[in-house]
């Protein structure tokens, strides 16, 4: 138990991480969703566009305040700055959101959501981890 103990303190941020990034995912695939609902259509490559920025929105805005105050603990100062750079980050995993969906099922033909459970989001995951850690929300030296 104790053991278990230490590895939760050890990997906090990460698993802090990952569950603020399923609630995040979650709200974003729910965008997504409600504008498919809507009548949007990801075969067609500009409508799969609409459906992802509109998803990749709603995700930014909704995960910020929680990677800030819980996973990594900000106390910047320079909120509209911090924002900034972590929606610019965001932007470039966006990018290659839309092009791996753009690959995956307009040019291969595989199923919406296989591509973005199985590939994108993995991928995006990763990046945007690296990118808050290493430049986002990196701690200064005492």
């Amino acid at each position: 138990m104790e053991q278990m103990k230490s590895l939760i303190t050890k990997y906090r941020e990460i698993i802090i991480y990952l569950i603020v990034g399923v609630m995040t995912t979650i709200v974003s695939w729910a965008a997504c969703f409600l504008v498919k609902y809507l009548g949007l259509n990801p075969d067609i490559s500009w409508q799969n566009f609409v459906i992802n920025s509109f998803g990749w929105i709603v995700g930014v805005s909704f995960s910020y305040p929680l990677s800030r105050k819980w996973v990594f603990k900000s106390n910047n100062p320079h909120i509209a700055k911090e924002f900034g750079g972590f929606a610019a980050s965001r932007l470039s995993t966006w990018i290659l959101d839309i092009v791996v969906m753009w690959v995956t099922v307009n040019a291969f033909h595989m199923h919406y959501w296989i591509a973005k459970i199985f590939i994108s989001s993995v991928l995006v995951t990763i990046i945007n981890y690296i990118f808050s850690k290493l430049l986002i929300f990196k701690k200064k030296a005492d």
